[in-house]
């Protein structure tokens, strides 16, 4: 490890705060519940501290902070390879103060270290990445993608868990069961509209013109996320047929386990889109205490399911990119003078 070089024209401590700002902004490329993108960074000289938002929990679908905190490990990874991406080394330690729950983790500068190939293709995938509910076309997601994106996984302190026949019939149940609760909630139904139904200008939430079409059955029901439309009963036949469906998990269920998952979350994510694959997140059965539990079976009832997946090769074309608030909005830098 080599010590910083201050450049020409700025200084060392203007470096690294830059390399840091610029890796949270990359950071708010990470996929969330609802997009609702829960996080905020702030940054002091070579350190850079990843706290939960709580003002944008969400107390029907997430009351404890589960998927919070998985959304907020999710960026965390972000940034973290952003960072190698350009070269810098750093220490994270997650969890920091056991006294303040808010604060996941914390990034400090530590030297200099040339960027991995393998780092490089996450760091542009993160530009690449995004959710695809549109059907997958009939073609098997290749056994060694299935191989990286378990490894994926495992390199941050998960488990990734690719389903049989009978185990994808057992997440078709177990969703659908979850689907039925969250519907029948009023406060569930209110909370997803405020989500899908954000003022003109706002930079979070889900577009339902854009994510909500679900015309033909699937293996797995996603998530509705436009209620008050009618399926059009001219449209049959299965689609989805080749899609593979896998269960993030961990070996217990605490933050630091929730934190865990969001990060294994995005390696797996990255990693698909880099073995050209696209995935869509089925966290609704995750959402519902009862139907989690059922999940939990599949694996003997001893292993915890952060998150469903939902992966194939896609049929192509543009998808339009989901609304990111801006950096001002998520990063605060402390003034060097001061």
């Amino acid at each position: 490890m080599t010590e910083f070089i201050a450049p020409r024209a700025a200084s060392q401590a203007e470096v690294v705060t830059r390399a840091l700002t610029e890796a949270a902004a990359e950071a708010g490329r990470a996929p969330s519940i609802f997009n609702s993108q829960p996080w905020r960074w702030q940054i002091a000289g070579d350190v850079a501290e990843l706290r939960a938002d709580r003002q944008r929990q969400l107390p029907t679908v997430d009351p404890d902070g589960r998927l919070l905190t998985t959304s907020c490990g999710a960026a965390l990874h972000h940034a973290r390879i952003a960072l190698a991406a350009a070269g810098f080394a750093a220490e994270v330690t997650r969890l920091p103060v056991e006294t303040d729950a808010d604060l996941l983790a914390r990034i400090r500068l530590v030297g200099e270290q040339a960027p991995e190939r393998a780092v490089l293709h996450l760091r542009w995938a993160i530009a690449l990445r995004h959710t695809d509910r549109r059907p997958f076309i009939d073609r098997d997601v290749p056994p060694a993608a299935s191989r990286r994106l378990c490894e994926a996984a495992e390199a941050q302190g998960a488990h990734l868990r690719f389903l049989e026949p009978d185990e994808v019939s057992t997440l078709a149940h177990v969703t659908a069961r979850a689907g039925y609760v969250e519907f029948t909630d009023p406060q569930y139904r209110a909370e997803l509209s405020a989500w899908t139904g954000r003022p003109a200008g706002t930079r979070d939430g889900i577009e339902p013109a854009t994510a909500a079409r679900q015309e033909q059955p699937r293996p797995v029901p996603m998530r509705n996320l436009d209620p008050g439309r009618r399926p059009d009963p001219t449209t049959h036949g299965l689609v989805d047929r080749h899609a593979s469906y896998a269960v993030l998990y961990t070996d217990a269920d605490t933050p630091a386990d929730w934190l865990a998952a969001g990060e294994a979350l995005s390696a797996v994510l990255l990693t698909a889109t880099d073995c050209s694959l696209a995935a869509s997140r089925i966290s609704d059965v995750i959402e519902v205490a009862n139907t989690r539990r059922l999940l939990r079976n599949l694996f003997g009832g001893d292993r915890y399911p952060m998150i469903a997946l939902r992966l194939g090769v896609p049929h192509g074309g543009p998808l339009a990119t989901s609304a990111r608030r801006t950096a001002v909005e998520v990063i605060d830098v402390a003034d060097a003078a001061r």
